[in-house]
């Protein structure tokens, strides 16, 4: 069960319209490194962790990617609103346009929908929290990329926030991938599944 506030996590608030800066950050949403991907990644590993604790740490983090999803939209909405059919075409915008109006649809800034194959739930700890790890560095280096291309503070500011929590979310996968790493028993973690191979873990307790 999930508590909405109606508020953003951090504050968005654009004042210019700005087409072309819409479709450069709205791989955020439905790129291969956005926040859409990322909430899907975590809300689906969580179920078979072998460990509570880490289990509860990528719901936290699920649900945070969904805040950031959030802002996300928020900015995109906020660089296309008003926009006139001439800014568009000007922009670059205009394929986008044509299929969604203003309307927010998840793709890449190269145009690729998204999809399910954005991300990947194995159902094996390891492998798992080392995806986690690559995402949220790719999340990152995605938020230097755009923060090195776009010039407006009001959209770097909150692009610089969610920089941030990439780093710290990053941190908290790597102190998770020990504490698995240390209930699996060193020599044997790379040897089975302990999400599906139950009866090597009931032998290690």
């Amino acid at each position: 069960m999930w508590t909405y506030e109606k508020r953003l996590q951090f504050p968005v608030k654009i004042t210019q319209t700005c087409p072309k800066t819409a479709s450069l950050i709205i791989s955020q949403f439905g790129g291969p490194d956005g926040e859409l991907a990322a909430s899907m990644r975590y809300l689906s590993q969580r179920y078979t962790m072998p460990c509570k604790e880490v289990g509860g740490l990528l719901t936290d983090i699920g649900t945070e990617e969904l805040a950031h999803l959030e802002m996300i939209c928020a900015i995109i909405y906020q660089l296309t609103k008003n926009l006139t059919p001439e800014q568009a075409k000007t922009a670059g915008f205009d394929a986008y346009y044509i299929d969604h109006t203003t309307a927010l649809w998840p793709t890449a800034a190269a145009g690729v929908p998204f999809n399910a194959c954005e991300f990947q739930s194995k159902g094996d700890a390891i492998t798992d929290l080392h995806e986690d790890l690559a995402a949220e560095q790719k999340a990152r280096t995605t938020y230097d990329n755009l923060i090195r291309i776009i010039e407006n503070p009001e959209v770097r500011e909150p692009l610089k926030f969610l920089r941030a929590r990439e780093v710290v979310h990053f941190q908290r996968f790597g102190e998770a991938l020990e504490k698995i790493k240390y209930k699996l028993d060193e020599k044997n973690f790379y040897y089975f599944n302990p999400e599906f191979d139950k009866q090597f873990v009931q032998n290690q307790k």
